[in-house]
């Protein structure tokens, strides 16, 4: 089922619901990445109806049908968008979760929905019951020169004009450690169909505004603080996964940074599961059958039925 569902400032944003194909076990919501949108994501959901678990997910501001409705792409909002995404992801998961609030509820961040996602378990954690962050990374300094590059841009140049210098510095670099890519976007997935596929796609690939990249590295900078990492509960189950040639995650290196970083804070359920020679969208390579049974017999040990 696809439907709108109006924020508290007004805004619309679009859901999509597939009802569990069997006795229903729990509930995932799915925060999709940057740049893309979640319609991306109904294979990996279908498999998740299949197991039993009701999934759910919408599009964030300035991206995919909440954006042609009532959006500009790649535009969060004049102010504070970070922490207004994060927001919105409470208010659609705090409705959609009503039906089924007698079984566990599972967030999937993929990307910028692992960051949304690790901002969102300092905020209302508490709601939750297990985590998977798939492709995050470290916030490193290099956001912080993001932050000030891109204050300044939107101050002079507009906050709803794109931002193709920033865009570039964001993922110019993500290609360089593959031999001969054919395309700008070999970094995503190593199944050149599906990289054609995203591509293709009208809604993928846009170069966001200048305002966006203002919201998201402060909305990076907060939810790096030690003092809102320590917000996360403590017996909060939370699976990093992703590909070990992923260049949002370094490699593996800025996962393991952030594993290293709940587990300092006190959480005690962390697990790192890297895919060897994968790239970032895990669920789309040519193991994705892999990934997603990692997943599930994940889930399988929290099985509260």
């Amino acid at each position: 089922m696809e439907r709108y569902i109006q924020m508290s400032d007004g805004h619309f944003v679009f859901t999509r619901t597939l009802e569990s194909k069997r006795t229903c076990i729990g509930h995932i919501h799915i925060l999709h990445g940057m740049a893309e949108h979640s319609g991306r994501y109904l294979t990996f959901a279908h498999t998740l109806q299949n197991a039993g678990y009701v999934v759910t997910m919408h599009d964030h501001r300035g991206h995919g049908e909440t954006a042609a409705y009532n959006g500009t792409l790649g535009f969060f909002a004049e102010n504070n968008g970070f922490e207004r995404v994060v927001e919105d992801a409470h208010e659609v998961i705090t409705q959609l979760h009503a039906p089924v609030a007698d079984k566990p509820l599972i967030i999937f961040g993929h990307s910028m929905g692992s960051f949304i996602t690790r901002r969102y378990i300092q905020r209302y954690g508490g709601q939750v019951d297990n985590v998977v962050l798939c492709g995050t990374g470290n916030v490193t300094a290099l956001h912080a020169i993001g932050n000030i590059v891109s204050k300044a841009l939107a101050k002079g140049l507009g906050k709803e004009t794109e931002s193709r210098l920033l865009n570039q510095l964001s993922f110019g670099s993500f290609n360089k450690q593959f031999p001969n890519p054919k395309t700008a976007y070999d970094w995503l997935c190593s199944v050149q169909g599906e990289v054609q596929k995203y591509i293709d796609d009208p809604y993928c690939g846009f170069i966001p505004t200048n305002q966006f990249f203002v919201d998201l590295t402060t909305g990076f900078s907060i939810l790096n603080r030690k003092k809102e990492i320590a917000k996360v509960r403590k017996d909060l189950p939370i699976l990093l996964i992703s590909g070990s040639q992923d260049p949002v995650g370094e490699q593996g290196l800025g996962v393991y940074a952030v594993a290293e970083q709940l587990a300092t804070a006190g959480v005690e359920d962390v697990t790192v599961y890297l895919f060897e020679d994968k790239r970032h969208e895990i669920l789309n390579e040519d193991n994705q059958e892999a990934v997603f049974q990692v997943l599930l017999r994940w889930l399988e040990k929290y099985d509260r039925k």
